[in-house]
């Protein structure tokens, strides 16, 4: 579990096919901490926004294992050598929840539609398939490459999302350009409300999700 709030960015090192799944070694960022909190085999680290196990980690690298689900669901096939990518390490018992709860489990890939800048500020939208832009409501928790944001606006199967100065900063959405795929991951219990109002007959991706429509429901 993770809460969004991205740690450390990262550059890909290296990615390699093994069997009908792959191999990704990324720099190591918390390289010079004490070997007491070096990241260790078997923990999970967030890698834009996709739980990802520890296969191996020394001070200059760490080296996960990818499944097919995993390339399946996710831009890490591309993304790993075109920006950093965003690390966030698991979230701890006890720990502040500064974003919102992150599962790590990518439900699809989005493209990106523009970045704005505006000052320090930028406006990122992004477009989604239908079956994503059911989970998606203005004012919603959801994860862009990892990153936990909040859903300005929608229209269709987009949404723009508003970026402050820090976000900017920490993460590596800043270097997004127009039509890169991003990992899309949308709110843990906007999927539980959903499952419950199909159950009902209450959503479909051609019968939205709003606000309205959850304060009918009970939500």
């Amino acid at each position: 579990m993770f809460t969004g709030i991205v740690q450390k960015t990262a550059r890909g090192l290296r990615f390699a096919r093994r069997g009908s799944g792959a191999v990704l070694a990324v720099e190591n960022p918390w390289g010079d901490l004490p070997q007491t909190v070096q990241p260790e085999p078997g923990e999970s680290i967030s890698v834009n926004g996709a739980c990802l196990t520890v296969v191996s980690a020394n001070r200059k690298e760490i080296s996960f294992d990818m499944s097919p689900e995993t390339l399946k669901k996710t831009n890490l096939t591309d993304a790993w050598s075109a920006r950093p990518m965003n690390l966030e390490r698991s979230l701890r018992a006890g720990s502040d929840v500064s974003g919102h709860f992150v599962t790590g489990h990518v439900d699809g890939v989005g493209r990106v539609l523009s970045l704005e800048r505006s000052g320090d500020f930028a406006t990122l939208s992004v477009s989604v398939t239908s079956e994503l832009a059911i989970y998606i409501v203005p004012k919603g928790s959801v994860a862009v490459e990892g990153v936990s944001l909040t859903v300005a606006s929608m229209e269709g199967d987009s949404f723009s999302v508003a970026l402050i100065p820090a976000t900017l900063a920490r993460t590596s959405l800043a270097a997004l350009s127009t039509g890169d795929g991003v990992n899309i991951e949308t709110d843990l219990l906007g999927k539980y409300v959903i499952r419950y109002l199909s159950a009902a007959g209450e959503a479909t991706a051609g019968n939205p999700l709003t606000l309205e429509r959850l304060k009918q429901a009970g939500f």
